[in-house]
């Protein structure tokens, strides 16, 4: 299988009391694949999925995985391990459909085990996931890097189908990997800001948070360098690129449910501990919100949309 195009990774929204707001969930994948993604995430950083139980994180994915079905549109799974994997695969088909094309598997994080041992894990791992893996590369947060000789090695191993690639920018190690990109293996940005160049460089495309903000802009940017409209692009890119910084100006998701709260699309900007909560609405958040609706009120209107 190969991986391309725009892949929003969804926020888990909660009610004031704290619970899972499936209903807002629900409505905002909905939209999300409206207004032209390719796919979504379901249990991705963006969900915070550290703060939700076995049972918050089943109802998550059952919500996200039958809107995916409804429109035939591809899921990917946060799992790190083999037994979340293993429950992945118990409850892999609904309406005799699988629920995720491909899980998103992080590098171990904090141990810093070496690239050798990064290999092995994912060795292991493949070897009896029930899906596909896409290895999660953020050395950032896991504290591993890897060269591109090793995200050569993971691409090798059969059951691992592409990357998203969150190196903090663009280094030597994705421009050696996108200057003879493994055959059938997805390359995809995950560096919000720099998605655009990635994609002028030949990228897939993108797990891309900032998406769920202007998911249709985001979503004709990864049109337009495929179809070599460079100075739409470029606009675009640049714009965009500007967003994802004021959206990443906080610990991700925060300024992200900010503003879908402002914008009437969940109906509490809360988090869970250890992330607080952004600020109510302030000058920044207007000003991202025009960032995001920068092409007019139709699709501000969108976004009230249920």
């Amino acid at each position: 299988m190969t991986l391309d195009g725009l892949y929003v990774p969804l926020i888990t929204p909660f009610q004031d009391s704290g619970e899972v707001a499936l209903d807002a969930l629900e409505a905002i994948a909905r939209r999300v694949l409206a207004d032209g993604a390719t796919g979504l995430v379901a249990l991705g950083t963006t969900g915070e999925p550290g703060s939700l139980n076995e049972e918050e994180k089943r109802a998550v994915v059952e919500v996200v995985a039958s809107v995916c079905q409804e429109r035939s549109a591809p899921l990917l799974v946060g799992a790190n391990t083999a037994e979340a994997l293993g429950r992945l695969g118990a409850r892999a088909f609904r309406n005799g459909a699988p629920e995720a094309v491909a899980a998103l598997t992080v590098v171990p994080p904090f141990v810093r085990p070496g690239e050798d041992g990064v290999v092995a894990w994912f060795v292991h791992l493949a070897a009896s996931s029930p899906v596909p893996l896409v290895v999660y590369d953020v050395p950032h947060r896991t504290g591993q890097p890897l060269s591109a000789e090793t995200l050569r090695r993971l691409a090798a191993i059969p059951g691992v189908v592409g990357i998203k690639s969150a190196t903090g920018g663009i280094g030597d190690v994705v421009v050696e990997l996108l200057a003879g990109p493994p055959e059938g293996f997805a390359i995809l940005g995950g560096d919000d800001a720099y998605l655009s160049p990635l994609l002028a460089m030949g990228a897939h495309g993108g797990v891309t948070a900032s998406a769920l903000v202007a998911t249709a802009d985001f979503a004709r940017l990864v049109d337009a360098w495929r179809e070599g409209a460079v100075a739409e692009a470029r606009d675009l890119g640049r714009r965009l690129a500007l967003l994802s910084l004021r959206l990443f100006a906080a610990p991700n998701p925060t300024v992200i449910k900010a503003v879908l709260h402002a914008r009437g699309e969940i109906p509490s900007p809360s988090v869970r501990l250890p992330l607080l909560t952004a600020e109510a609405p302030t000058t920044h958040t207007c000003q991202i919100m025009r960032l995001g609706d920068a092409h007019g009120e139709d699709a501000h209107d969108r976004h009230r949309s249920p």
